[in-house]
C-alpha cells in the first residue's frame, strides 16, 4: 500500500528508535483518512535546518528556516484519484533540528512533533494548504483526528 523511502542526511539529530514504522503508520492513516487506496511512493528526506533553509530559499524564494517542506506530484485530490493503482505522491523534508526545537517548544515529544510534521506534509501531498482561516483549520482538524486516532497526543 505504500512505500515510503528514507534518507537521514544531517548529523545533529539521532533518529527516534521505531520512527519509520512510526511514520509508515501516520502516512497510512493519513492515506485512509483521505480515502486513498492506491499503492503510493512518498520519499522522506531528515535534514537539519541549515539545509531545509537552502531548500526553502531555492524552491520557495523564502529565505529562512523551516519545519517541513512538500514537493507533491499531483495538484490536487481529483488527479490522484484519476491516476492508476501506483502514485508518486511526491517529497517531504523534515528538519529534525527544527522538530526537536519545537517539541521542546510546545511541550511534548519529539516523535509527536515528527509524526505531526508528516501529516501535516502528507495532506500538502494530496493538495490541502493552508492559505487562507478556512483551510488552515480544516487541515489543523484532520492533522489532529489522524494523530488521535493513532494515539500520538500531545
Amino acid at each position: 500500500m505504500i512505500d515510503i523511502n528514507y534518507i537521514n542526511d544531517q548529523d545533529k539529530i539521532d533518529l527516534p528508535e521505531g520512527i519509520e514504522e512510526v511514520l509508515e503508520s501516520v502516512v497510512l492513516e493519513t492515506l485512509n483518512h483521505e480515502s486513498i487506496d492506491k499503492f503510493c511512493e512518498i520519499s522522506v528526506l531528515f535534514v537539519d535546518n541549515e539545509k531545509i533553509r537552502i531548500l526553502n530559499r531555492d524552491y520557495r524564494e523564502n529565505d529562512k528556516e523551516t519545519d517541513v517542506l512538500s514537493f507533491p506530484q499531483y495538484e490536487n485530490i481529483e488527479e490522484i484519484n484519476d491516476e492508476g493503482d501506483f502514485i508518486p505522491l511526491g517529497d517531504v523534508v523534515i528538519s529534525l533540528e527544527r522538530a526537536l526545537e519545537q517539541s521542546k517548544e510546545y511541550g511534548h515529544s519529539f516523535l509527536r512533533e515528527v509524526s505531526y510534521l508528516t501529516v501535516h506534509s502528507i495532506l500538502h501531498l494530496l493538495g490541502y494548504d493552508h492559505m487562507d482561516d478556512e483551510e488552515k483549520k480544516n487541515m489543523r482538524n484532520k492533522e489532529e483526528i489522524i494523530l488521535d486516532k493513532l494515539e500520538i497526543f500531545r
